[in-house]
């Protein structure tokens, strides 16, 4: 049990600091050099299925046949979840684009009882009040929407949350790990994005792909590339061992950090209001984990009470 929360923990670790680096060299990029976005995605792909090749040569894990319609969703999922993700960090602020993702929880509570027919209990549901209230907070005081913005993060929080909750059920439906999933998902993600990124955004000259870049733009456009991978990565791994709603309670907390870090990097502005805001979430956040680990205990209790 011990060794299993180690696991978790730094799982989680991971997580949060890749997931954090990649906001903030991410909207450096699209500031400073002002790299495509789909092509970006399509370099963040490419190196998911590098390093999950490399892992699949250094033996970490043992690839799966699975049919490649059984996949087909969530890699489309996967295309839509990053490609509106990054629109939406393109197109707001930190602040603005980390409070639409707050959003996500919420959406896959809905979706997983309406869908699925997933319970939760009371006390689950009312630690989305201080998160809400902390939205709500921020969205008064900091959100400055555009027509764009607003678009491009609506629809990033329900593709999103369909493919979270999609990694877990595919995981438990198939009976793959985190590794062999995205074996098979990252190679058709890569596949789509590689025929779609023509139609929107040059190849060659400037603002392609192929450049001309910086050596500068280069090495961040590889680092941003290398992180992505360990973000993926370990989305499947936090969603397959926990579920959708405790990765997305997790992601508040990274909300919280970024939303401080746009503030210091990107000079976002961040009112009293907003630390308050902040602070109702945190609230939210704690609430969850400690109702969580109260129901995990419960449930190991009548276990250990069954003759």
């Amino acid at each position: 049990m011990f060794s299993g929360n180690r696991r978790l923990a730094a799982g989680l670790l991971v997580n949060l600091l890749a997931s954090i680096c990649i906001v903030f060299i991410n909207k450096w990029i699209y500031v400073r050099y002002r790299f495509p976005n789909l092509s970006l995605t399509l370099i963040h792909f490419l190196l998911t299925w590098l390093g999950i090749w490399v892992c699949r040569r250094l033996d970490a894990f043992s690839p799966k046949s699975l049919p490649a319609r059984r996949v087909l969703g969530l890699a489309l999922s996967f295309c839509g979840f990053v490609v509106f993700t990054n629109l939406s960090l393109q197109n707001n602020s930190v602040g603005t684009y980390q409070l639409a993702k707050a959003m996500t929880t919420p959406t896959i509570l809905l979706l997983q009882t309406a869908v699925y027919r997933k319970t939760f209990s009371t006390r689950i549901k009312l630690t989305l009040v201080p998160i809400t209230l902390g939205v709500v907070l921020n969205s008064y005081y900091d959100v400055r929407f555009n027509v764009p913005g607003t678009v491009f993060a609506a629809l990033g929080v329900l593709v999103t949350s369909l493919y979270q909750v999609w990694v877990g059920a595919k995981q438990h439906e198939l009976q793959v790990n985190s590794m062999q999933l995205l074996f098979y998902q990252a190679p058709m993600s890569s596949a789509f994005l590689f025929c779609v990124v023509p139609l929107f955004e040059p190849l060659t000259g400037d603002g392609g792909i192929f450049g001309p870049w910086s050596l500068p733009a280069l090495v961040a456009v590889l680092f941003s590339g290398v992180v992505a991978f360990l973000v993926n990565l370990s989305i499947y791994w936090i969603i397959g061992n926990t579920s959708a709603v405790t990765y997305n309670m997790f992601g508040h907390f990274k909300f919280c950090i970024t939303l401080i870090g746009g503030y210091l990097l990107f000079h976002d502005p961040l009112s009293v209001n907003q630390a308050l805001g902040i602070l109702c979430t945190l609230a939210g956040i704690l609430l969850y984990t400690h109702f969580k680990l109260l129901e995990q205990e419960e449930g190991q209790s009548r276990l250990a009470q069954r003759p």
